[in-house]
């Protein structure tokens, strides 16, 4: 009865931080590179008491903006994890948020479509698809919300940090319309106890496989190592993880943070 009452007020306390958040579509209209299917996406508490999302094939994007907003502050966008079979969406997502506005700063929570081949064409960029999308909308929206428009960070938890990474490293080919150009780059990226890796030794076949499939292709494994695409143009990043982590091997920001050495970007 305890764990029933803990969790019913949870839920209702969510739902009345919701309706103080700003909650919005990612897409007007037709959602890119998806198929005609019904929404299926389920909320719960998990055992654990966490806010968990399933099913996500409508993308939105919740704004949490801080009480006082000054001129030309700060933004980040929060990708929560899940291994792309999931979203951690209180933990990962609105409590990090809440906290971020908390701070001065505006934080989106971005819900991404969760890779599946029944509602997508091509499940391997849909999340990426969704975080290009997120870059484009804050930036062309940052009068609205008081934020200066390069100083737009991207976050991301263990998966999400992977979206992150990629959104980071894979901002010149965009995988939306983009009519005026924008620049689809972040301008920092916060990366904790991230997948950067697809390779057989780093990765989380989990998270792989739910992205690129089961038997996916070198060219494919390679594409999606983030640790591979680094430039002398990847915005600085700031790593965070655990060395006895069981989950997502430290390797994983090891080989990130050793990228962006070579490439003389500061962390």
């Amino acid at each position: 009865m305890k764990i029933y009452i803990s969790s019913l007020l949870f839920l209702l306390i969510t739902c009345f931080e919701a309706k103080a958040q700003q909650e919005m579509l990612l897409y007007e209209g037709k959602i890119p590179n998806s198929k005609a299917s019904v929404d299926k996406e389920k909320s719960e508490i998990n055992k654990d008491g966490f806010l968990i999302l399933s099913d996500v094939s409508v993308p939105t994007i919740t704004a949490f903006e801080p009480k006082i907003s000054k001129p030309n502050h700060t933004a980040v966008i929060i990708c929560p994890g899940g291994a792309y079979g999931i979203l951690a969406a209180g933990h990962e997502g609105a409590d990090v948020a809440q906290k971020l506005s908390n701070l001065g700063i505006t934080a989106f929570v971005l819900k991404y479509r969760l890779p599946n081949d029944s509602i997508m064409i091509d499940k391997s960029i849909g999340p990426l698809q969704d975080a290009q999308k997120a870059i484009q909308m804050v930036r062309e929206n940052a009068a609205k919300w008081n934020i200066d428009p390069a100083k737009i960070g991207i976050m991301g938890f263990s998966a999400g940090g992977h979206l992150a990474a990629s959104a980071s490293t894979h901002y010149e080919k965009a995988l939306i319309d983009n009519p005026k150009n924008t620049s689809l780059r972040p301008d920092f990226s916060i990366l904790i106890y991230p997948i950067i890796s697809f390779t057989d030794k780093l990765a989380h076949m989990g998270s792989r496989d739910n992205l690129i499939g089961e038997k996916p292709s070198e060219e494919q494994i390679m594409y999606y190592s983030n640790e591979l695409q680094v430039t002398s143009q990847t915005p600085p990043a700031f790593l965070v993880h655990c060395t006895d982590d069981s989950l997502v091997p430290v390797g994983n920001s090891i080989a990130y943070d050793r990228a962006l050495r070579q490439n003389e970007l500061s962390q």
